[in-house]
């Protein structure tokens, strides 16, 4: 039977970035998954995913953040591929609501570079977009895209080069302890490690049902649609943007190529029973929902849907992660619950990860993501 140093099961944005991670410490790492790397049946695919510094869920998030743009830029670096572009991010809503306060909470304890904004401001400055009236925002320079499935590539193809081993196609049913290290059942075989990482995305509940974690997952489509002139384009300077309006909150990314704009819904989703089984067709109701924010909100987009997929989102209670040891059997960690806001740390997940897996502890500022927090259970 096999037999390695750490088992990661799941190898999107996170798991990838654990696997690449620990082959560079030197471990005999083993990265399992039913889809290649890239694939379009979980959480980190539809093209972009938001990268931002002023981090309006939470001050603590920030220091991560930081850390996570650090190693996208060195993974950039040795790839030789270009996977991050600073559009800047425009968060637009209530003076008081969650998000304008969020940002500029977090810009003052982190220092960071955010300037406050009329509504007439940011549409002189960006006549793509139209500000509700009583509504204002916050513009952060330095936030910007992620090109989501190069990402999980270039990550899974460097920890193929640093000598991990990457198993696709094969599905991991179960694990157990052994002794100290742990067994890994798959469809196919059986595994040995002393240590196992589970990133597995809206499958962590299932090989994390020990825990009684309280995970939710739902339903996220993305639309792409043309636009009527240049003014989304991303060499033309639109930059990211982020609506939180009474109706929800929504998103959306500048026209980096021929499908046009991308915009989603942030808040909401269906509930999903079976992650294999989520619906991909377009649903007329959340389309609908898009559909009324773009009208209101980008004028300049036509209502030819160009392109659309489904992704997922894993959710806590408090939308915040869950990055841990487990409390029983500690050769085992984990992240789960990322919420839709996690793909941008992904890197220093992986980090965080490959440290509490080798070392037992980390010095990366996770402790507020512990899964004894309330609520969780």
């Amino acid at each position: 039977m096999p037999t390695y140093d750490v088992i990661v099961l799941g190898t999107g944005g996170v798991g990838s970035a654990a696997l690449a991670t620990l082959a560079a410490r030197g471990a005999r790492v083993l990265g399992l998954d039913r889809f290649p790397p890239g694939h379009a049946r979980g959480s980190s695919h539809g093209q972009t995913r938001m990268i931002r510094q002023a981090y309006f869920e939470h001050p603590a998030y920030v220091p991560m953040v930081l850390r996570a743009y650090e190693l996208w830029a060195e993974l950039e670096q040795r790839s030789d591929t270009k996977l991050l572009t600073q559009t800047g991010l425009v968060e637009i809503g209530s003076p008081e609501g969650v998000v304008v306060c969020g940002v500029l909470e977090s810009a003052r304890q982190h220092s960071l570079p955010v300037e406050a904004l009329s509504r007439q401001e940011i549409m002189s400055r960006w006549p793509g977009l139209s500000v509700p009236e009583q509504l204002a925002g916050v513009f952060e320079p330095t936030a910007g895209y992620l090109r989501v499935e190069e990402c999980v590539r270039v990550q899974a193809d460097e920890a193929a080069s640093l000598g991990a081993e990457l198993r696709v196609g094969e599905t991991a049913l179960n694990w157990r302890p052994l002794g100290t290290g742990v067994m890994v059942r798959t469809d196919r075989a059986s595994y040995e490690a002393a240590r196992l990482v589970i990133a597995a995305g809206s499958w962590s509940g299932q090989l994390l049902a020990d825990l009684g974690l309280k995970l939710e997952v739902r339903r996220k489509p993305l639309y792409w649609y043309a636009a009527k002139s240049g003014e989304y384009l991303v060499e033309n300077g639109c930059p990211s943007f982020l609506f939180e309006l009474p109706s929800g909150v929504f998103y959306g990314f500048p026209q980096i190529d021929s499908a046009g704009v991308k915009i989603a819904e942030h808040s909401g989703g269906a509930v999903v029973a079976d992650p294999l089984l989520v619906n991909r067709d377009i649903d007329v109701t959340d389309q609908r929902r898009v559909e009324a924010f773009a009208a209101d909100c980008l004028p300049g987009l036509t209502n030819r849907c160009t392109a659309h997929t489904t992704c997922m989102y894993t959710m806590t209670p408090d939308e915040h992660f869950v990055v841990d040891r487990h409390p029983s059997h500690p050769q085992v960690v984990f992240a789960a619950g990322l919420s839709g806001h996690g793909f941008k740390f992904a890197p220093v997940l992986g980090e965080a990860l490959a440290d509490l897996a080798l070392d037992g502890r980390t010095d990366l500022p996770i402790g507020f993501l512990n899964c004894s927090r309330a609520g969780l259970r």
